[in-house]
C-alpha cells in the first residue's frame, strides 16, 4: 500500500485532521504526518526538516513558506497549489470575557491592557511583530510571547500565561481551552493563504498527487469552512 508522508503547519490542521481519515478510507493510500512551523529559526520549521532529510511528500503550509521552498529547490515544479485562506483572530482563555477587537482601535487598546500577548514565531506573528505593531505604534509598549507554533501561542492562553493570542483564526478554532474572540479589523488584517505541494525526490508522486487533489476537491470545502478558512479551489476538477 502507498504511503504519503505529509510535513503540516498549523494553519490548516483542523481542517485536514478531519480529512485525512476520509482519504485513507477512499484511496487506500496511508498518510502519516509531521508537522512543522512554515517559517521561522529553529529546528522544527518545515525547510529545517526538509534540509536534514525528515522523510516528506507533501509539504503544507503557507504561501510564504512555500516560497522559501520553491526558492531553496525543495518542491516539484509545478505542484503547488493554493488549499484555503484565513485572516488572523483574538483568542481568549474559555470562559473568559470576550474583548472587542473589531475596530484597530480597540485591537490596540486590547493589547495595551494586555499583560501578555502570545503569537506565533511562524508566519502571522512575523508579521505582527514586524509590521503590525510598529504600523500602531504599539511595539515597545506591549510584552509579546513568541512561541515557535500557533498551538503553542493558544496553549499559553489556556493555561493563563496569557491574556489573549493573536493568530490564524483556524488555530483557534480546534485549540482546547481557549474561545475565539473575533477577527482583527479589515484594514489591519493579515490573509494568509495556505499552500500544498509535492516534496522534490519524492518517491510517491502518484499517491501524492491525489492527496492533493483531494484536499482541493469540492468534498473537502465543508471541513475547511468549518475550521474557520475559505476554501480556494472547490469546483475546480472532480477531486477524483
Amino acid at each position: 500500500m502507498a504511503q504519503v508522508n505529509v510535513l503540516i503547519s498549523g494553519g490548516f490542521s483542523g481542517a485536514y485532521e478531519e480529512l485525512v481519515p476520509r482519504f485513507e478510507r477512499t484511496s487506500g493510500i496511508k498518510v502519516a504526518t509531521g508537522s512543522g512551523a512554515s517559517q521561522g529559526t529553529g529546528p522544527q520549521t518545515i525547510a529545517a526538516q526538509l534540509a536534514r532529510g525528515v522523510p516528506s511528500d507533501v509539504v503544507i503550509l503557507s504561501r510564504e513558506g512555500l516560497g522559501e521552498l520553491i526558492a531553496a529547490n525543495r518542491i516539484l515544479a509545478g505542484t503547488d497549489v493554493d488549499l484555503a485562506r484565513v485572516g488572523v483572530g483574538v483568542a481568549v482563555r474559555t470562559g473568559a470575557p470576550k474583548p472587542d477587537v473589531s475596530t484597530v482601535e480597540d485591537f490596540k487598546q486590547i493589547l495595551l491592557k494586555t499583560k501578555t500577548v502570545a503569537v506565533p514565531g511562524s508566519t502571522s506573528g512575523i508579521w505582527l511583530t514586524t509590521e503590525l505593531f510598529p504600523r500602531l505604534g504599539i511595539a515597545e509598549r506591549i510584552n509579546v510571547a513568541v512561541t515557535p507554533r500557533g498551538t503553542g501561542a493558544a496553549a499559553m492562553v489556556a493555561a493563563g500565561d496569557a491574556d489573549l493570542a493573536v493568530l490564524p483564526t483556524s488555530e483557534i478554532m480546534h485549540a482546547a481551552g481557549v474561545d475565539f474572540a473575533g477577527n482583527i479589523a479589515p484594514e489591519i488584517q493579515f490573509i494568509q493563504t495556505f499552500s500544498a505541494a509535492i516534496v522534490a525526490g519524492s518517491s510517491e508522486i502518484e499517491a501524492s498527487r491525489r492527496l492533493i487533489e483531494f484536499l482541493t476537491s469540492p468534498r473537502a470545502a465543508e471541513a475547511i469552512r468549518k475550521s474557520g478558512m475559505e476554501p480556494l479551489t472547490a469546483g475546480h476538477g472532480d477531486g477524483g
